[in-house]
This record gives C-alpha cells, sequence and structure tokens, in this order.
C-alpha cells in the first residue's frame, strides 16, 4: 500500500498528491460528471453558505430546467442526511442546481454568478472539486478519485496542471492567498 504523506500549511493537512496529481477538466469528454455523480447524496454545503443560496435563488432558478425548479420550491434545495447538511439530488443523480448545455452539466449558481447577478460563486466544495475537505481535529484535504474524471487525468498529463494549480481560486477562497502561497512553496520542496 503506497504511503500517504502530507504538508501542513498552518494546521491544515494537505495530500501531498493534491500537488503531484496532473488533472484538467474537460467537459467536451466528461459531460459535467462531477455534478451528475449518482449517489443519494447532494454536494456537501457549510451553514452560511444556506443563506446565500437562498439569497441568489431568485436569480438562479431561472437558469434551471423545470423538474429542478420544481423540486427546489417544493422540497427546499439542501437536506440533512447522516448529519451532513447536503444539496438535494434530482433522481439520485443530478444536482438540483445543474442545467444543461449541449449535453453538458452546469451550474446554475454559478452561471448567475459570472452573469454578475449574484455574488455567491457556488458552494465551496463544488469549487474545490476533485479537492475534499475531511475533518479529523482540522481540516485534512484529499483528493477524490471517481471514474468519471478520468479524462482530466489525460488532460492534465497534456497540461502538466496538478490539482493544486487547478483548484488555485477555490483554495484562496478557503484559506486566502498568503496560505496558497505557501502551500505552492511547500509542494515545490
Amino acid at each position: 500500500m503506497p504511503e500517504i504523506s502530507f504538508l501542513n500549511v498552518n494546521g491544515v493537512l494537505v495530500n501531498k498528491e493534491i500537488a503531484e496529481t496532473k488533472f484538467t477538466c474537460d467537459l467536451s469528454k466528461c459531460k459535467g460528471g462531477c455534478c451528475t455523480l449518482e449517489s443519494e447524496f447532494g454536494a456537501p454545503l457549510k451553514m452560511e453558505e444556506i443563506s446565500f443560496i437562498t439569497d441568489a435563488l431568485p436569480e438562479v432558478l431561472p437558469l434551471l430546467p423545470p423538474e429542478h425548479r420544481a423540486i427546489i420550491e417544493e422540497d427546499g434545495f439542501f437536506e440533512i442526511k447522516n448529519e451532513e447538511l447536503l444539496t438535494r439530488s434530482v433522481k439520485n443523480r443530478s444536482c438540483v442546481f445543474v442545467y444543461f448545455e449541449n449535453g453538458v452539466a452546469f451550474c446554475g449558481i454559478e452561471k448567475a454568478y459570472f452573469q454578475k447577478k449574484i455574488f455567491f460563486r457556488k458552494p465551496i466544495s463544488c469549487h474545490l472539486f476533485p479537492i475534499r475537505i475531511s475533518q479529523l481535529g482540522g481540516d485534512i484535504l484529499r483528493y477524490e478519485r471517481f471514474s468519471e474524471c478520468r479524462h482530466a487525468l489525460e488532460k492534465g498529463k497534456e497540461t502538466g496542471i496538478s490539482i493544486l494549480e487547478f483548484c488555485k481560486d477555490s483554495l484562496i477562497r478557503q484559506y486566502g492567498e498568503a496560505w496558497y502561497s505557501e502551500l505552492e512553496g511547500k509542494a515545490r520542496e
């Protein structure tokens, strides 16, 4: 079994795989698979994200397919399962905030953000993907593998971009620029 090693950046443990694994999304091949993973669990949410998303709903709902809008309007956009706060999913597949363009899944929250209609980009768990945060006395960042991302691994080898670089904006959003710079430095050592 391979040895698991971490970089410690101000108390946040980062699995070295994040700095070493090459990864670049290839939406033309995966079709937004991370937003449509088959599972009874939706994307993890933070409690403070609930109010941001609630405030954004008037701008986001018109961007979504009718079935997704109906679920949000009838049942809400989040649920609690196994003591975790999660987005709802449609038929244990698509996130309730997914809309499709040419067969590719995209985030309606993020679309409203890029249209400058809202200030909240999307849940941090989605923005960080394929990085997941686990808790064990503090944050532990790990690379979560999914077969749907095999094309991202192939394209990552072509581009030479690591998960660390690919997720730069989301890591800065979560931990700040100084933290990210320190992580970059430790990853180069």
